[in-house]
């Protein structure tokens, strides 16, 4: 019941995940990125714990080929899980068990990996990779998300889609992104690409906040000292 893309800007060094699903609150379990280290898609039967797990064998030196299979090797219940990962050099790998629902592909390309089960049609995953790969130049967030975009356009999923989450990681230890709309009865892609057209523009400043507050800009809100629209 989920399509994702999972990537990598060479150029920054920033991990991301975007995805998608007709259920509720998927960014809640289902990405998974660390700054410096790597990102994971855990999805279809969703089991979080692969996430972490998945990350931390990529922390010690693993490639994502390696730690993939280091870590379905001792995953219970394989079968139901689908996961992709993406490693610090780029390297992906990706796993669909036997028990996958309906129709489900993935799809690899430069600096990315996309995987979908329920699909409308086994074409989904490249497509959402094709744009990815297209996009390079562009900050990762948006190219995860015109990624999605493909996504629904190819086909997207058998039923609507009413979830989705952006993750992206940087230089510090929480993320540079993290937006999610976790129940939408129209796109939530729409509004997911929306709540980052908004973000986009102050997310240097919760960066400068948190390492140099006396350097940060105004938050501008009624009862800020530094607010000028009185």
């Amino acid at each position: 019941m989920t399509f994702s893309l999972v990537g990598r800007c060479a150029d920054t060094g920033m991990f991301g995940v975007a995805i998608t699903t007709s259920s509720i609150a998927v960014a809640s379990r289902c990405p998974w990125a660390r700054a410096g280290v790597g990102a994971v898609a855990t999805q279809n039967v969703t089991d979080p714990r692969l996430g972490n797990q998945g990350l931390d064998l990529l922390a010690q030196g693993l490639s994502a080929p390696d730690a993939l299979k280091a870590l379905m090797a001792k995953a219970p219940s394989s079968q139901h899980r689908q996961v992709t990962i993406i490693d610090a050099k780029g390297r992906t790998a990706h796993w669909t068990g036997t028990k996958t629902l309906g129709t489900n592909n993935v799809a690899e390309g430069e600096d990315c990996v996309a995987a979908g089960n329920l699909l409308q049609n086994p074409d989904v995953p490249a497509a959402m990779a094709r744009a990815f790969v297209q996009s390079k130049g562009r900050h990762l967030a948006d190219r995860l998300l015109l990624g999605l975009e493909a996504g629904i356009v190819a086909g997207g999923e058998m039923g609507p889609v009413h979830s989705a989450g952006l993750l992206v990681v940087h230089e510090q230890t929480w993320p540079l992104v993290d937006l999610r709309v976790d129940w939408s009865d129209d796109n939530p892609i729409v509004r997911l690409k929306r709540l980052w057209e908004d973000y986009q523009p102050q997310m240097d400043a919760y960066i400068t906040r948190a390492l140099n507050p006396d350097a940060a800009p105004a938050y501008g809100v009624p009862g800020d000292p530094g607010d000028d629209t009185k």
